[in-house]
């Protein structure tokens, strides 16, 4: 029962994760009038936990070696800080980074335990901060450009174009909701891995890990948050930053995302690595710096258009 208590703080973090990040996934979905929030919510919710639970292990290696956390209580007051600040944010309608929260949390543990830093893990994270949305704007005006240079070939009834929005939009959106899971559930739960209290259970087909179940159970916290309290935030990312078209809409989505998936596979990882080539740090990203950085990118692109 104690260690149920000290995993509540996780659950906060992952259900104000999912309340505020959920934006966004779908966010400019429903700010284009595309999708209903009911439908994105479920979407949302379905893909973050199979996120979290299938492809979650990768980026919460690198967070783990930011600090030592050693004790159950520290790692309930780490994750229950940043739900706090995540929770804040959302009541303000702003979308915030979990990334920043958690690592800031975990660096305020380590300066009050008198715990080390890795500085090397710390500037890898910090680097993806900018890396991200540099990269993510690279991509949402790539797949714009190529949009635009098929449908200016191809011709498309207009009542063929919209369903074809709409779908490319719940494509884009689940893809975008299993790589948040994967990324950022180890942001969620990455700090309780050490002092998980849980253990290995024999399903009958497999061995259910300690972490996956860590990892699982962040997922349904993340997915309750989506259903429960992400609309305010979805309006903000779809609306409030500049106007977005069902096409401008699916290209941030899709490059957001795929920015998110970069930065957590692990057979990425291993395939770029066999090939001798330069690996993809798995860190957590922010996923709100990457949504927006997709969404300015495509502004800017029109506006020199």
């Amino acid at each position: 029962m104690p260690a149920l208590f000290f995993l509540s703080g996780g659950l906060i973090l992952g259900w104000s994760h999912g309340a505020n990040n959920a934006g966004n996934v779908f966010g400019t979905a429903i700010g284009s009038g595309m999708i209903r929030f009911r439908t994105a919510a479920i979407v949302t919710g379905v893909f973050m936990i199979l996120g979290a639970a299938i492809s979650g292990a990768g980026a919460s290696e690198t967070l783990g070696r930011l600090g030592s956390i050693n004790e159950i209580a520290g790692a309930f007051m780490v994750a229950l800080s940043a739900a706090f600040t995540m929770i804040i944010m959302t009541r303000l309608k702003l979308p915030v980074s979990t990334s920043q929260t958690i690592v800031g949390s975990i660096i305020g543990w380590n300066y009050y335990s008198g715990s080390l830093t890795d500085y090397d893990s710390l500037v890898r994270i910090v680097s993806s901060w900018i890396a991200a949305p540099v990269i993510s704007a690279v991509f949402a005006v790539a797949v714009y450009i190529l949009i635009r240079f098929l449908l200016g070939r191809i011709r498309i009834h207009l009542l063929q174009l919209d369903l074809y929005n709409r779908i490319g939009l719940v494509l884009a959106g689940a893809f975008g909701a299993y790589s948040l899971g994967a990324n950022n559930i180890a942001n969620v739960m990455g700090v309780f891995i050490p002092v998980s209290p849980f253990r290995p259970v024999d399903t009958g087909i497999g061995l259910f890990t300690s972490v996956e179940q860590l990892f699982a159970l962040g997922g349904l916290a993340m997915a309750a948050g989506v259903l429960t309290y992400s609309y305010r935030i979805m309006k903000t990312v779809g609306r409030g930053i500049m106007p977005l078209t069902p096409i401008t809409a699916f290209a941030a989505v899709l490059a957001s995302s795929t920015v998110l998936f970069l930065f957590s596979s692990r057979n990425l990882e291993m395939v770029l690595g066999a090939m001798g080539l330069p690996t993809i740090p798995l860190v957590p990203v922010s996923s709100s710096q990457a949504i927006v950085g997709a969404i300015i990118g495509i502004g800017f692109f029109q506006g020199a258009g």
